[in-house]
C-alpha cells in the first residue's frame, strides 16, 4: 500500500506531541519567529537534501509536517508520499496553532524575523508604488505595478507564491550550514 497522507488538527497534534517528530519547513526566519515545541527545522526547498534522514526518523516513528498555514506542509507530504515515506500534515499550520493557544518555541538569542507573508506584502507594495511613482514620469514603469498585480492574482487561483519562493533565497532567510546538518544529525542518531 503506498504511503498517505494524513491531516491532524492543532488540538490533535497537541495531543500526540510526545509522539511525534515534528518537520517545520516554513524558512528559517519563519521557523525562528515561534515554531512547535521540539520542531526541526528543514526549509521546504531543502526537503530533497533530508529524504535519508528523514526516512530513517520517520521509521522510528510519525512525522508532523508544519507550515504556516498548511499548504507547503501539504506539498512536503506529498513529496515525502513519492519517495514512499508517511507523514501527516498540521491543518491550518501554526497559524492554526497559535490560533487554539498551543505553546511556540523561539531560538534563545534571535530578533524576531518578518514572517513570509509580511516580507511579501513589503515587497509587493514597495515594487506597485515604485512602479506607479515611477510612471509619473515614464508611463513604461507602470508595468511593473501591473506585473505584480498579475502576480498577486496568479498567486491567490494557485495558492503558491513566486514572490514568496524568490524571497525565501535571500540571505536573512537562509538557514546555516550547520543548523541543518545539525537537524539532519538529530534525525538521524
Amino acid at each position: 500500500m503506498p504511503p498517505t497522507t494524513i491531516a491532524l488538527t492543532a488540538d490533535q497534534a497537541n495531543a500526540r506531541l510526545h509522539e511525534l517528530t515534528v518537520i517545520d519547513v516554513r524558512t528559517p526566519g519563519e521557523y525562528a519567529s515561534g515554531h512547535l515545541p521540539g520542531a526541526h527545522s528543514i526549509p521546504l526547498d531543502r526537503l530533497d537534501a533530508a529524504l535519508p534522514a528523514l526516512k530513517t526518523a520517520a521509521d522510528r516513528g510519525d512525522l508532523l509536517i508544519v507550515c504556516a498555514s498548511g499548504a507547503r506542509s501539504a506539498r512536503a507530504c506529498r513529496r515525502l508520499a513519492d519517495q514512499g515515506i508517511t507523514a501527516a500534515t498540521l491543518t491550518g499550520g501554526t497559524t492554526a496553532w497559535t490560533q487554539r493557544g498551543h505553546d511556540t518555541h523561539r531560538p534563545a538569542g534571535t530578533r524576531t524575523p518578518w514572517a513570509m507573508d509580511r516580507q511579501v506584502r513589503l515587497a509587493a507594495g514597495t515594487l506597485v508604488l515604485t512602479g506607479l511613482i515611477a510612471g509619473r514620469r515614464r508611463n513604461a514603469a507602470r508595468w511593473l505595478s501591473a506585473g505584480v498585480a498579475g502576480g498577486l492574482v496568479v498567486s491567490a487561483l494557485t495558492n503558491t507564491c513566486g514572490m514568496a519562493k524568490i524571497l525565501a533565497k535571500l540571505p536573512h532567510n537562509q538557514p546555516k550550514a550547520t543548523d541543518l546538518d545539525a537537524t539532519l544529525a538529530a534525525l538521524t542518531g
